[in-house]
């Protein structure tokens, strides 16, 4: 991972453009020829996106707009030179990206974690460094409290995206002293749409975007952080899409009000692609895989990872079903006691399926189009 070359001043206006990929291979090459010869753009990133449908696209973003992003979350959180963040996710996702950004725009300083993904070996990286800011996704935050790792004393800010925190797992960090905030964003919106200020609080929606929700309560988002379009690949030949000027219609379900400092607040509710019907009823699978979350860590199955999902049903159009994978016959029948304790009937879930793994993206969001593939 060539972190160094990526923090060199020189990078954010040297006319360069850059593949986001942990390794370069003939399709991160092709594209760049694209983008060059054919595109005819300088200073732009592309990224491929991580969501949970399989759809490979390449989002083309500006450095400018970046920057643009990295200062909006620097204002938002005060971040200054003073800081040092532990970056513990990777460059070649918009998260992990957003963070030497920051740093390029903030003057603060970086370290990274090497090496795969180790819930102590991070905490030990932070004292060391004397981190003061962190970028995790919940399953981090899940690996740091079922392992009950307290926090660095000099940790201030962690911010947590890629996916929704729930509640349960957001309590339990505060109480071990990590300052956990919730974040809303996607690579589309180079990382931050929303954020919490403070803990508890709602995801306040950074000055630089304009949000608005359809009759269906689905989100657009529009402002100068927003990307250009997405480049995709088909047979062998480049296509470009572009992401309309004026705004882009998400296919997240979203809920947006008005907190009492006047501020627009946004609370994520579902993916549109995650809405099935059973029974003549819309039910969304977001609130579902947040409670199981939950009751993994209440019930001690850090050792197990599980997932709802929809499969066709002849009677009720569909019904859900959970995929559990490393644990055992009697863990799986406790965790869907458990769930259907809280769900309502037309929810219940009657069937277990044991999977030899839960197809998750490197962010930890369960891919549902192969997870479906499985079943």
């Amino acid at each position: 991972m060539e972190t160094a070359l990526i923090l060199k001043p020189a990078f954010w206006e040297d006319g360069s453009v850059w593949i986001a990929q942990p390794a370069a291979d003939e399709e991160g090459r092709s594209l760049a020829q694209f983008a060059r010869d054919e595109l005819k753009v300088r200073d732009w990133c592309f990224f491929q996106t991580s969501g949970t449908e399989g759809s490979r696209k390449w989002v083309g973003l500006t450095k400018e707009a970046l920057m643009i992003s990295a200062r909006a979350v620097n204002e938002h959180f005060g971040i200054t030179a003073g800081d040092h963040w532990l970056l513990a996710l990777p460059v070649y996702h918009v998260g992990g990206f957003g963070i030497l950004a920051r740093s390029a725009a903030s003057g603060s300083k970086v370290t990274q974690l090497e090496g795969k993904w180790d819930a102590a070996a991070f905490v030990q990286k932070c004292a060391e460094a004397g981190a003061t800011l962190a970028s995790l996704v919940p399953t981090q935050i899940f690996d740091l409290v079922s392992a009950g790792l307290q926090a660095p004393g000099t940790m201030r800010v962690v911010l947590v995206g890629g996916g929704a925190l729930n509640q349960e797992l957001e309590e339990a960090a505060l109480k071990l002293g990590w300052p956990v905030r919730r974040t809303y964003g996607m690579t589309e919106t180079a990382s931050g749409v929303a954020a919490q200020r403070d803990a508890g609080g709602g995801m306040e929606v950074l000055p630089i975007w304009e949000v608005r929700t359809s009759a269906e309560g689905v989100l657009s988002v529009s402002g100068p952080a927003l990307a250009r379009g997405y480049a995709i690949q088909e047979g062998g030949v480049w296509r470009w899409e572009d992401i309309p000027a004026d705004g882009m219609r998400t296919r997240d379900r979203v809920e947006i009000w008005q907190n009492a400092a006047g501020k627009s607040c946004l609370r994520f509710v579902g993916r549109e692609s995650g809405i099935v019907k059973i029974l003549g009823e819309l039910v969304a699978l977001e609130p579902i895989q947040d409670r199981i979350e939950a009751l993994k860590l209440q019930l001690g199955l850090s050792g197990a990872d599980a997932a709802v999902c929809d499969v066709p049903d002849g009677r009720k159009e569909s019904r859900l079903v959970l995929a559990v994978s490393g644990t055992c016959v009697s863990d799986s029948a406790k965790l869907q006691a458990s769930l259907n304790n809280a769900l309502r009937p037309l929810e219940h879930i009657h069937d277990v399926r044991l999977v030899p793994r839960i197809p998750r993206s490197e962010l930890g969001k369960v891919k549902l189009s192969e997870l479906r593939g499985l079943l």
